[in-house]
């Protein structure tokens, strides 16, 4: 099955508000999975002097992910996709050349 070519992007409109809020989840999600491993780290760390890194980390990251997660919508740094068309791929059948008038 031949793959398909990604599509050409033909505006510089924000992202919908679907994946605006996905995209915020995702972040969210991955702040709070760095929180936790350090909230382990820390457990398994008793003694060490970095328990307090890992400790002063699981108090910090979570203000953190709020603030990032309720941040407003973040412009889409893309723009239209500048593009040659291929000189070989013609649309309507027919000679190269327009001499037919």
């Amino acid at each position: 099955m031949a793959k398909e070519p990604a599509p050409v992007r033909i505006t510089t409109a924000q992202r919908s508000h679907r994946d605006d809020i996905a995209h915020r989840q995702k972040r969210y999600l991955i702040s709070m999975g760095i929180r936790t491993l350090c909230f382990v780290l820390a457990i398994f760390s008793i003694g060490h002097w970095f328990l307090w890194v890992f400790i002063a980390a699981s108090f910090v990251l979570p203000y953190i992910a709020v603030v990032m997660a309720n941040a407003g919508s973040t412009s889409d740094p893309g723009g239209p996709d500048y593009f040659a068309p291929d000189p070989d791929v013609r649309s309507i059948e027919g000679s190269a050349r327009s001499t037919d008038i």
